[in-house]
């Protein structure tokens, strides 16, 4: 009899404050002279400006020696350009999604085809980026808000000043938003108002389908991370971030304790632990 195709194991995965973290997102806890040792994976500026522990870079390397067994999928909100200024241990991804689902990379270029069925979908169903851009600009008080910025024409975003921000103005924009087919979700210091289908977990099913994955594992730490967690087969989310501080949780997602860039060893491990187990 023919050997039958593999079947691979999609992993699909968030990276900042999931894989990827910036120096103020450490959470090192531990005494200095215990810290792990860190690599750096991003550079902005020609400045470091996102780590992994070498543990988890060794991991991830891992992940990607097993060949046709896995695919991981970078899964990102960052714009193109901003995912392209990280260097990931391992063999290049083939696919990798962002712009939160509106860009879907195949060996590092866009694929128009799934970006113009992305864009018709949010004009067929949402405000348009114009109106959102532009109540933001009316409501948000230059006080607490440091920088207005859209990405990839799809989505809007406000750098803050967190502790200046009045109280009940996130849910109150919420509420707005929601009303236009929007969803909001502030993480650390930025804030993003997102066109509801546009979501990570339509691009990573679409990466399913290509590759005949029979599996799907996947982790987020974040508001925007929900929809794709519960789309795979398998989730986590670290002990930190939106999730985490509103109590999400879901039968197939697990939550781990570790806070930090310990959650981004302990998740490789789950993804390493469960291809194995699957192969």
């Amino acid at each position: 009899m023919p050997a039958q195709p593999v079947q691979p194991v999609l992993v699909a995965s968030d990276l900042d404050r999931t894989l990827i973290y910036s120096a103020a997102a450490l959470n090192l806890t531990v005494p200095d002279q215990e810290a792990p040792r860190l690599l750096c994976v991003e550079v902005y500026d020609s400045k470091p400006l996102s780590y992994m522990t070498e543990t988890a870079a060794r991991l991830l390397g891992d992940l990607g020696d097993l060949g046709e067994a896995a695919v991981f999928v970078p899964t990102t909100t960052r714009t193109r350009a901003q995912y392209q200024r990280i260097n990931l241990p391992g063999p290049p991804p083939k696919y990798a999604i962002c712009a939160n689902g509106g860009h879907l990379l195949v060996d590092g270029v866009t694929d128009p085809d799934w970006h113009a069925r992305v864009t018709a979908r949010l004009a067929d169903e949402c405000a348009p980026l114009a109106e959102v851009r532009d109540h933001l600009m009316a409501t948000a008080d230059p006080q607490w808000v440091r920088k207005h910025r859209t990405a990839e024409d799809l989505f809007a975003y406000l750098v803050l000043e967190r502790d200046l921000l009045p109280e009940g103005w996130v849910k109150e924009l919420a509420v707005w938003a929601g009303d236009r087919g929007w969803t909001v979700s502030l993480q650390g210091r930025k804030l993003y108002a997102v066109p509801a289908p546009l979501t990570k977990s339509e691009a990573v099913r679409e990466v399913a389908r290509r590759t005949g994955a029979g599996l799907t594992l996947a982790a987020g730490d974040s508001l925007l991370d929900a929809d794709l967690l519960l789309a795979a087969d398998r989730g986590w989310r670290p002990g930190h971030g939106e999730l985490a501080d509103s109590g999400w949780t879901a039968p197939t997602v697990s939550a781990l304790p570790e806070r930090g860039v310990f959650a981004g060893e302990r998740i490789l491990q789950e993804f390493l632990r469960s291809v194995n187990q699957a192969r």
